[in-house]
């Protein structure tokens, strides 16, 4: 068995692609249980974000977990793996395990350092292990992740910054607006999301107010932040008194319409009182807010799409001035750390099934024997038999012990699965065993055997 990443993300993928893999709770457990009933892949854990949608799965094989974990994808995105090919990564055992650690540790993150992508990590964790999607597989590397991401934040300084999706895009409205203190800022959606982006209003000096879907999830988040909450209903009303709009809501259709937005601008303005600026802070996947918003007059939106364009731009994210090159250093070198035991653990488990066997080829062999030698000696008393039993026995097991305790332990260093390779040569154990091939997207693991993701094909 061998662990499997293969996903989109911001790196790779444009948001209007990423809005295609857009998951809700109900797709994600569907996709959970889809993968897991699939022919290689046994166990799956589904992270999908504002910027990304990745599979993590325990498959018995490269190509097989590669095809059908992609079909998948694809099924969800209502594209064909070959569209989707040249956006999506794939990454095979070490680098499937680094990876995974480097998103938990917000490396991988739109904005470097982000903590928000661990809490999500935890979730994806826990509605994989309610599903019966992990087993013992998946289970330590998860766990491993979210440890190595509590230790990236708390011995490194690569969060110092404080940097969020919702920070940068504040950012991004005070170049507009200047300073947020004393601001009216509307926040529509009261979830995870809706609360950092409440928080960190609140933390600027904004007047808040709530609209959610659910009333009392609007109002307790209000109370929390010292803001006020509001229906929905009164939605075009609070964008017009409202300097800031943030919209995070799990929606899969429009929430803000051109037309209200049209509205609410057109009543801003009073008698002698100029125009006054909105900004709109879409950080919803698939966005809440409708894309022809951004042209009418007075009104600046920042979405995902932005601060994506902003990173492709500058040539890196568009936080990371605010985190150290030093730091970003330490955490690399804490994931590689971190991988190395990962990988130590998994080989010496990969080595048990080849010394279970050539133990079980050893004790074949001696029964054989053993009885070869009671027909050629039918005249031997039990007792002599049964001294004759032990005696085979303990030499085969001291000849066995060297070579099946060096290869436990030799397990556990780069290249350590050769020594298993080599032991099933030499004994004919008969135990495939496949090759960890080198691949970071979808288009070289296809030139690997094209057929292998086509519809109807397969390793």
């Amino acid at each position: 068995m061998s662990l499997l990443a293969v996903g989109v993300s911001h790196q790779t993928a444009p948001v209007t692609l990423l809005e295609q893999f857009a998951m809700g709770a109900d797709d994600t457990v569907k996709a959970l249980h889809e993968l897991v009933g699939s022919d290689h892949v046994s166990e799956a854990i589904v992270l999908a974000t504002c910027n990304r949608v990745e599979v993590f799965a325990e498959v018995d094989r490269f190509h097989g977990g590669v095809t059908e974990v992609s079909r998948v994808l694809a099924r969800q995105a209502g594209a064909t793996v070959e569209e989707l090919s040249p956006y999506v990564t794939v990454h095979y055992e070490d680098q499937a395990v680094t990876h995974l650690f480097t998103v938990a540790a917000g490396l991988d993150s739109m904005v470097v350092g982000e903590t928000q992508v661990l809490g999500q990590l935890r979730t994806a964790y826990a509605l994989a292990r309610e599903q019966g999607t992990v087993g013992r597989a998946l289970h330590p590397v998860a766990q491993r992740a979210l440890r190595v991401g509590k230790r990236v934040h708390s011995e490194t300084g690569i969060d110092k910054a404080g940097a969020s999706l919702v920070s940068v895009s504040l950012d991004r409205a005070e170049e507009r607006l200047g300073c947020l203190a004393g601001r009216p800022a509307l926040v529509v959606g009261a979830g995870s999301m809706g609360a950092l982006a409440a928080t960190t209003l609140a933390r600027r000096g904004a007047g808040i107010t709530v609209c959610s879907r659910t009333p009392a999830h609007a109002e307790r988040l209000a109370a929390a932040v010292e803001g006020r909450a509001a229906d929905l209903a009164r939605l075009p009303e609070e964008i017009a008194a409202a300097d800031v709009l943030v919209t995070c809501t799990g929606a899969r259709g429009t929430v803000v319409g051109t037309e209200v937005v049209a509205g609410a601008m057109r009543s801003r303005g009073g008698a002698g009182r100029p125009e006054r600026p909105l900004v709109v802070v879409d950080l919803a996947l698939p966005r809440d807010v409708d894309p022809r918003v951004a042209a009418l007059p007075g009104v600046h939106v920042v979405d995902l799409a932005l601060l994506q364009g902003a990173r492709t731009a500058a040539g890196e994210h568009p936080a990371s001035g605010g985190v150290a090159a030093d730091d970003v250093a330490a955490a690399h070198a804490l994931i590689e750390a971190e991988t190395a035991l990962v990988r130590a653990e998994r080989q010496a488990a990969a080595v048990a099934p080849t010394v279970s066997a050539l133990r079980s080829q050893a004790a074949e062999v001696v029964d054989a024997e053993l009885l070869r030698l009671s027909a050629r000696l039918p005249d031997l008393d039990a007792r002599a038999r049964a001294e004759v039993a032990r005696t085979v026995r303990r030499v085969v097991d001291k000849l066995l012990h060297e070579p099946t305790v060096r290869v436990k332990e030799l397990a556990s260093a780069p290249g350590g699965v050769d020594y298993a390779d080599a032991l099933r040569a030499l004994f004919g154990l008969g135990i495939d065993a496949e090759v960890a091939p080198e691949c970071t997207t979808l288009a070289e693991a296809v030139a690997v055997d094209p057929d292998d993701l086509r519809p109807g094909g397969g390793a």
